[in-house]
């Protein structure tokens, strides 16, 4: 007989740890409460205190190792943006926001694919089950739905003879550690495999596709960014005439500049990306959603979204330019976009009543981020412990909010606004793709508030963001032929030439969802630095009037657990927000102290 009890889940992510869930079930295995703890304490608002504002992104980028670019470029939009409200005239070069775009884009795409098929497909797909898969009718499977070339009935006969010595060899490797022939499994085994072969075919497409990255930022993870715009200097000028070899142009792959050769590995690696979204990852995506359609009624956050906005056209200060729109969704209504203002103190504030901080003013309080503070106070159990003392602090994640309501951020937020936004036709082919996806599916609309529609918006994005890469490339290189290779503005570089006081909130939106990072400087230092990341909103605690999180409202949400055991409801909607708490990192022992101090000059 069934009762009711408390599952716990730690570590819940496949890359990165530190976020912990418990959830409460009744007697039938109904998730009835839920509750998400980040288990380790971030700290870099503390370590940037004192410090030049135009190094902060090479501290604050490294917050994550998962999210490479999105903290550095977050900084330096901080530090731009507290010169722009002081000096209006300020600017940032046409070329540098376009550079930035292709970099973000180009993040996003890789992000969403690799978190499809190496973080969350698993909760999906059934890798051992692949093994009885006839690979003739996977590759007939397979050519129904797209025209990838690599879809041959001996190309999927390799893909399972790999499988099968893992499993043989009782070695499952990158396969390892999931719940393999559990009911909750739904796919044929020749769509299991299908899915099994792309697993491995984006984990080589990956490792092409970042080169935008280090040609544009110079290396990958964690590439290069400047305040003032890009350190990509464009070199398009002929030394020579190549000795009947064509032109010689000046920089390359093995310079500092940027030149027309690694230009055309930029469009090289759009076509990549835009290739393996179009004929892999959006087909693998409607076709596994279509056995799971019942998760379009399971995982509602409560339909509160929220989108900073990005990828400007013209200036980070023009939002209207945006291609991501600004904004506020409330109560599922896409009817209706709110606006959001950045300087009203309790419009967007952090809470700490469940979170092991302190605030000076009382723990009950929420702070706007301009005014945050972060004292460590860490009044939990003793680790390791069994379960978390929900009713007091729980977790090292704050609980930000809008207007005291919590929010949901991330790709169906952004997919939501953009789809409400019916003021841009650049937002027809959101509509279209949307509309075709629930068709296709056959779901209503309100299945979007869901895993499920959480899970396809991810996909749909890459598809819009794919394709706006070349309108994007094609910019740069009309402004680049057109003699424009202008990529970094030097006017007020030098902190002697600023205010004595400025502020400024560097925003974008990260695969993850809405980032924020708020500077105060006063005699050029920085003297309160505040980060309020994705995983933050969707993963923080109850807040000071008991209201659940993203993440904790989504598992109240309609969640009957087969076997507590094995939590595979609770994996597919917590990585259905592809959490990343690697922004919540700091080094302690058991006992709560550091292991060890590292002193940057």
């Amino acid at each position: 007989m069934a009762i009711a009890q408390r599952v716990v889940v730690d570590p819940i992510t496949r890359i990165e740890g530190h976020l912990r869930i418990e959830a409460e079930t009744d007697a039938d295995g109904k998730i009835t409460s839920a509750y998400s703890a980040g288990t380790m304490v971030r700290g870099i608002e503390i370590i940037l205190r004192g410090r030049d504002p135009r190094d902060a992104w090479a501290f604050a980028q490294r917050i994550c190792g998962v999210c490479t670019l999105v903290h550095g470029i977050a900084s330096v939009r901080s530090v731009e943006d507290a010169l722009h409200r002081a000096i209006p005239t300020y600017s940032i070069p046409q070329n540098a926001e376009l550079i930035r775009n292709l970099m973000i884009a180009a993040q996003y795409v890789h992000d969403h694919v690799m978190h499809f098929y190496h973080l969350h497909a698993l909760d999906w797909v059934d890798v051992v089950s692949a093994l009885k898969a006839d690979p003739k009718a996977t590759s007939t499977l397979a050519q129904s739905i797209s025209s990838y070339p690599k879809s041959s009935p001996g190309y999927f006969a390799d893909v399972q003879k790999k499988v099968k010595n893992f499993v043989e060899q009782g070695q499952l490797g990158i396969f390892s550690n999931a719940y393999w022939g559990h009911p909750a499994y739904k796919l044929p085994p020749e769509a299991n495999l299908m899915a099994v072969a792309h697993y491995l075919e984006a984990l080589a497409w990956q490792r092409d596709v970042v080169k935008l990255h280090a040609i544009f930022g110079g290396k990958n993870p964690h590439p290069n960014f400047v305040v003032g715009g890009v350190p990509s200097a464009i070199s398009v000028h002929v030394d020579h005439p190549g000795q009947g070899k064509g032109p010689h142009y000046r920089g390359g792959q093995d310079a500092t500049a940027v030149n027309m050769v690694g230009l055309q590995i930029v469009q090289n690696v759009i076509k990549q990306m835009r290739d393996f979204v179009d004929q892999v990852y959006v087909p693998d995506l409607l076709a596994i959603a279509s056995f799971y359609k019942e998760w379009g009624g399971i995982g509602d956050t409560g339909g509160n979204f929220l989108s900073f906005g990005d990828m400007p056209s013209k200036s980070f200060w023009d939002t209207d330019s945006y291609l991501i729109p600004r904004g506020v969704i409330l109560n599922h209504d896409i009817s209706t976009i709110h606006p959001i203002d950045l300087d009203k103190e309790d419009e967007i504030q952090e809470f700490v009543s469940h979170s092991w901080y302190k605030y000076g003013g009382g723990d009950a309080e929420g702070l706007h981020p301009f005014k945050g503070e972060t004292e460590l106070n860490y009044t939990g159990p003793k680790p390791p412990y069994e379960q978390l003392e929900v009713e007091k602090k729980y977790s090292w994640l704050k609980s930000p909010r809008w207007q005291g309501k919590a929010m949901e951020v991330g790709p169906l937020a952004r997919v939501l606004l953009m789809y409400a936004d019916t003021k841009s036709a650049g937002h027809a082919q959101t509509k279209e793709l949307v509309d075709y996806t629930l068709k296709t599916l056959d779901v209503p609309v309100t299945a979007l508030f869901s895993t499920l529609g959480r899970t396809a918006a991810r996909g749909l994005e890459s598809k819009v963001l794919a394709d706006s890469m070349q309108g994007m490339f094609d910019h740069l290189m009309a402004n680049i032929k057109a003699g424009d290779v202008r990529t970094f503005n030097d006017q007020y570089w030098d902190p002697s030439t600023w205010p004595n006081h400025m502020h400024g909130v560097g925003l974008m939106e990260a695969p993850r969802g809405g980032l924020s990072h708020w500077i105060v400087i006063d005699g050029g230092k920085i003297s309160n630095y505040q980060a309020v990341v994705p995983s933050t909103w969707n993963a923080g605690p109850r807040d000071a009037q008991g209201q659940p999180g993203a993440y904790e409202s989504a598992l109240q949400h309609n969640h009957v657990m087969h076997d507590p055991k094995q939590p595979i409801e609770i994996l597919r909607t917590i990585h259905s927000f592809d959490p990343c708490i690697a922004c919540a990192v700091h080094v302690t022992d058991p006992d709560g102290e550091e292991l060890v101090q590292v002193k940057v000059k």
